[in-house]
């Protein structure tokens, strides 16, 4: 994993902020450049433009962009709550984080800063009559990106925060963390494949919270500087409080500065990441389908739609027991297929249980992953199919429900 200055700079990154910063930043360019560039601008260009041009078009640039964005943050927040009530508030997060949505109101309310900051420099004189040149052309630029902004907002706003764009959305990223786990299932490090020694020395929380990052170059320096090994006992997403064990390190003793470096390296939150963490991307996606499944929704073909999309997520699983060890002196546990089986499927099997519908696609679901992936689903697929099919049976469905459920089933398929 990347260290963990990166992984904070990445996710204040994400922030809209950072985009409105920018669009600030180049409003006190334009001053800069206004006042160095006037010498070096023909005397004929800026009689054209008069000080009242100037201050028009920043006028209404500023007016109109205070009123857009309000608009459209009161927009934003409606697809929010909608994506919370139909959805899950977990898969509300990807919303927020939407490029498009960050940068159209990052242009609209950076449009905004900019042409109040204009006006200021404007009204205080800041600018001579080249300089005012400098300052049309920047003001035109930044109209046309609020126009350019306006055209994707408006075709963007006719999916953003429907149920299908939720859904695409969390598929996205807990494909692209399984795919990046899949890749380094030992997070760089060695597996761990025996129990863990009685002789360690335990490094133990002194938070509480979701582990949300792992530095492992930090704990490779660590662990070089003592040489030892250590053995990582919580990956990411796993809820840890105080006193809890985060790694065990072979040693018969450790100083409490030693201690303190390695649980600097472990970053704790208070909620679960989809980065890093593939787990909780089909936690969230098996939500959507338990709402779905509830009185309340009654909406089995919902939950149809999240096990193919489970389907499809799952099919990307590939062992990889010879992945690449970059930091030799780590051993780390992997996830396992009955985990992330236990995740994807035992909520729908349990809320789904009196659909006979949902219950069939369940059973076609972890049929097909056996067939797909034998050697690591073929064991937890036949242990949920049996799961699926005794809740089913206690749903008291009719036998010719039962039956077609059974003729679905792994242990039918001849699988597993």
């Amino acid at each position: 994993m990347s260290s963990r200055y990166i992984w904070q700079l990445h996710e204040i990154f994400k922030k809209v902020w950072v985009r409105v910063i920018s669009f600030t930043l180049l409003a006190l360019l334009s001053v800069v450049l206004a006042r160095v560039l006037a010498p070096y601008l023909p005397e004929a260009i800026a009689l054209q433009i008069g000080e009242k041009t100037v201050e028009d078009m920043l006028s209404i640039l500023t007016s109109s962009m205070l009123a857009v964005t309000t608009f459209s943050l009161a927009i934003a927040v409606s697809a929010f709550a909608a994506a919370t009530e139909s959805a899950t508030p977990r898969a509300t997060i990807l919303l927020q984080e939407d490029r498009t949505t960050q940068n159209v109101l990052a242009t609209f309310l950076g449009a905004f800063l900019f042409g109040l900051v204009g006006l200021i420099a404007l009204h205080a004189k800041l600018y001579s009559e080249a300089g005012r040149v400098v300052v049309f052309l920047f003001t035109a630029t930044v109209i046309g990106l609020v126009v350019v902004a306006l055209i994707r907002w408006i075709g963007h706003l006719m999916e953003f925060g429907r149920m299908g764009d939720t859904l695409d959305r969390v598929e996205r990223a807990a494909t692209a963390s399984l795919t990046k786990r899949l890749e380094s299932p030992f997070l760089g490090g060695r597996p761990q494949t025996e129990p863990v020694p009685d002789h360690c020395v335990a490094v133990v929380s002194v938070e509480t919270g979701y582990i949300q990052h792992i530095d492992m170059q930090e704990l490779q320096n660590c662990a070089d500087k003592m040489d030892t090994e250590i053995y990582v006992r919580c990956l990411p997403a796993t809820f840890v409080h105080r006193g809890d064990v985060l790694m065990s390190v072979a040693a018969t003793d450790m100083t409490d500065e030693a201690a303190d470096a390695m649980r600097r390296a472990m970053t704790t939150g208070s909620h679960r990441t989809f980065e890093g963490d593939p787990r909780f991307g089909l936690i969230v996606m098996t939500e959507i389908a338990s709402k779905a499944l509830s009185p309340a929704v009654n909406d089995p073909g919902t939950a149809i739609d999240v096990l193919g999309r489970l389907t499809r997520i799952l099919s990307n699983w590939r062992d990889r027991p010879d992945a690449d060890v970059q930091f030799s002196r780590l051993m780390v546990p992997a996830i396992t297929a009955a985990d992330v089986f236990e995740d994807a499927f035992r909520p729908i099997a349990r809320d789904g249980a009196g659909f006979v519908e949902v219950q069939i696609r369940l059973q076609k679901s972890l049929a097909a992953l056996a067939r797909v992936v034998p050697d690591a689903f073929a064991v937890p697929a036949r242990k949920m199919s049996e799961d699926a099919l005794e809740r089913a049976r206690r749903a008291s469905l009719l036998p010719a429900d039962m039956a077609a459920i059974q003729a679905a089933s792994v242990t039918s398929s001849g699988k597993g």
